[in-house]
Formats: structure tokens, C-alpha cells, sequence
């Protein structure tokens, strides 16, 4: 049995588990996309036809799976993939006709007002959400009554209650993990503003076992990926779930 044999686990995703493990490790950018996801949205409202925004969307692995398990229409938009290498993913994967591929910068979106029924971000949203300001922009392209829906790595205690980043954690992550916040913090953080109402804010269960399975088998299918999985697969070990988490949060807009 190989790591690749882990990541089929129907009586937990059992979406996921439809798909070849090798093509998702194949678009490795991280932690497994599809079963953030999959988790994620159980607590969210996904109807075909609907038009939803994969806010740093990777190589497409996400918009993908928005196509075919919820039959909405998406616009796949990241800043590090180019445009055309997202396309040919969806192209590959018969989902041309659902989703588009678009480079974009969070920051700096090229669409239009109110013109989302929902807007999603797996594993990326650590990078450019924490701040004051970016939820009233976001909310700006949602329609009233949108959903927002994010996975993002988290603690299980704010680094500023902590007093320092635990040491096993700063020797991968750096003070990158200053970002990630418990699921406490973030429904505190989107509620102040009365723009949205929190539907959910949860930690996800086992999450840290969950990106550890993720990790042997990237380390086990890629060239260098023992490399560069290695202290991930340490990290996690060491940590197991004492303060490492992905924080499951969703929203309405008003």
C-alpha cells in the first residue's frame, strides 16, 4: 500500500475520493485542496448555475471540483499560475465550458460589482485576508446574500496569546504563521465589520492528520519531494493537532 492509497478515504470525502490521487498530487501547491474544500462546504449552500469567484485558485484543482460536484460556473483567479496553464488543467479535465481562468491579483480584481453568488478561497486566503481593510473589499464583488467561504491554515491559540511562535512551527513556517489565526479570531474579525453573518467558524477535526497523509504522499510521488516535504511531515508530527489547525469559516453578506 502507498501514501497515494491514504488520500481514497470515501467514508470521510467521499467526493474527493471520485478523483485519481495522482492528478491532485500532481497539482500539489500545498495542503489537500479537495478535502478543505469538501469539508468547507457542508456548511455552505452551492446550487448549479450559481457563479462563484476560486479566489487563489493554484493550478486549478479547486475550480475544477466546484464544476463537476456543484455544477457552478467559475471563475478560477490566482497571481502565481498563469492564466493559460490553469486552462489547460480545465481543458484537460472537461470542465472548459464551467470555468474560466483569470490572473489576478486579490488586491486588485477585475470584476464587476455584486457580480458573485459566492466567493471561495482554499488555502490561500492567510496571504491576503488578515487585514482591516480586505473583507470590505471582498464583499463589494459579492451579491446580497452571497456566501463567502474560506480554509485557511490556523492555531488552536493566537501566537500574540502564545507570546512567540512555537519553535517546531517558526523553523518551517517562519512568521508567516503570525497569519494563522483560530477560528475564534476570524468570525470576531468578519462580524466587527456588519457586513456579513458568520455561518460558521470551526477548526477542522484531525486537520493536522489530514495535511500530514497530504504530505507522505507528495513526498512519495514527487522527484524531490522527501526535500520538501520532509520538515512539514516533522512539524506535524511533533505538533500533532496541539496547536496546528485549518480554520472552516462562512459567511452571508447582508
Amino acid at each position: 500500500m502507498t501514501a497515494l492509497d491514504d488520500l481514497v478515504r470515501p467514508g470521510r470525502y467521499p467526493r474527493a475520493s471520485r478523483y485519481d490521487p495522482a492528478w491532485l498530487v500532481g497539482l500539489d501547491m500545498g495542503p489537500n485542496p479537495l478535502w478543505l474544500l469538501e469539508d468547507l462546504a457542508r456548511d455552505l449552500d452551492l446550487r448549479p448555475g450559481m457563479r462563484v469567484l476560486d479566489l487563489g485558485s493554484g493550478k486549478g484543482a479547486t475550480s475544477v471540483f466546484l464544476a463537476r460536484e456543484y455544477g457552478v460556473e467559475v471563475v478560477a483567479a490566482d497571481w502565481w499560475i498563469p492564466a493559460e496553464d490553469a486552462a489547460a488543467v480545465f481543458t484537460r479535465s472537461g470542465v472548459a465550458d464551467q470555468v474560466t481562468a483569470v490572473r489576478a491579483e486579490a488586491h486588485a480584481l477585475p470584476f464587476e460589482t455584486e457580480s458573485f453568488d459566492a466567493i471561495i478561497s482554499i488555502d490561500a486566503f492567510e496571504y491576503f485576508g488578515t487585514a482591516d481593510t480586505y473583507l470590505p473589499y471582498l464583499t463589494h464583488f459579492l451579491r446580497p446574500g452571497g456566501q463567502l467561504g474560506v480554509a485557511t491554515p490556523a492555531m488552536t491559540r493566537e501566537v500574540r496569546e502564545l507570546g512567540a511562535i512555537p519553535p517546531h512551527i517558526k523553523r518551517v513556517v517562519g512568521w508567516e504563521a503570525i497569519a494563522w489565526h483560530t477560528a475564534d479570531w476570524w468570525r470576531f474579525h468578519w462580524e466587527i465589520t456588519e457586513l456579513v453573518d458568520v455561518t460558521s467558524a470551526r477548526l477542522q477535526d484531525d486537520a493536522w492528520k489530514d495535511w500530514q497523509l497530504w504530505a507522505r504522499a507528495c513526498a512519495e510521488h514527487h522527484s524531490d519531494g522527501v526535500k520538501n516535504h520532509r520538515p512539514v511531515i516533522d512539524m506535524l508530527a511533533e505538533d500533532r493537532g496541539r496547536y496546528l489547525s485549518f480554520a472552516l469559516l462562512t459567511a452571508r453578506k447582508r
